[in-house]
């Protein structure tokens, strides 16, 4: 789902220009990591940024932290005593994560956890304001069952990849568990009478739900 270039950069010549610190993230995440097309990005960063703003929550998680760029944008709208809990399943990134999280303003804010989510998401705390899924597509539906108990009335969950390429349009080839994984989640959540949601075509797709 890739914009025109010229458009895109158009429209990242528009917005704030992002921090010495994601920057940094961006430039070694690109240099160092494997499939660095898993970062946020300035854009995309810009959005979980002023979303998080506009509601000030005072408990986020974020399932799949990659290496660090959007818990940071996250963290930007987080109240004076808010905090965020962010699931990474590589353990191998966890070094790297903290390398940033430890040089950020935020970092007295931010709780790391290595570990599978679907293991994890239930020892976290209840109440939680804004949630971010980006992590094995697969198991997006299963996420959703463990967090929608726990998340706020009116509080928002932002899944990403939800267009999964445009695969959610195309027939899916019987071994593609991951488009299906997003194809399950899809479906149910427009049938979901607990949640209002839209679709955002903002680069890989962003669905939006606020829990009613």
């Amino acid at each position: 789902m890739e914009l025109d270039s010229k458009i895109e950069n158009y429209i990242l010549e528009n917005l704030r220009q992002e921090t010495r610190l994601l920057s940094e993230i961006n430039r070694e995440t690109h240099a160092k990591v494997l499939i660095p097309r898993m970062l946020s990005g300035q854009l995309q960063g810009r959005i979980l940024s002023m979303i998080s703003h506009l509601i000030k929550p005072q408990l986020i998680l974020e399932i799949g932290t990659y290496t660090g760029y959007s818990a940071l944008c996250l963290a930007e709208g987080l109240s004076n005593d808010g905090e965020l809990h962010t699931i990474e399943l590589n353990d191998e990134l966890e070094n790297f994560i903290l390398k940033y999280f430890q040089q950020s303003e935020y970092k007295n804010k931010l709780h790391l956890h290595i570990g599978d989510a679907l293991d994890i998401i239930s020892t976290l705390p209840d109440n939680i304001d804004l949630v971010f899924i980006d992590a094995d597509k697969r198991v997006y539906l299963d996420y959703y069952h463990l967090i929608i108990d726990k998340l706020k009335p009116g509080g928002l969950i932002l899944a990403d990849n939800v267009l999964w390429g445009g695969k959610v349009i195309e027939t899916v080839q019987e071994n593609d568990e991951y488009t299906r994984g997003i194809l399950a989640f899809n479906n149910f959540i427009k049938k979901d009478k607990r949640v209002e949601n839209v679709i955002l075509p903002i680069r890989d797709g962003i669905m939006m739900l606020r829990k009613i």
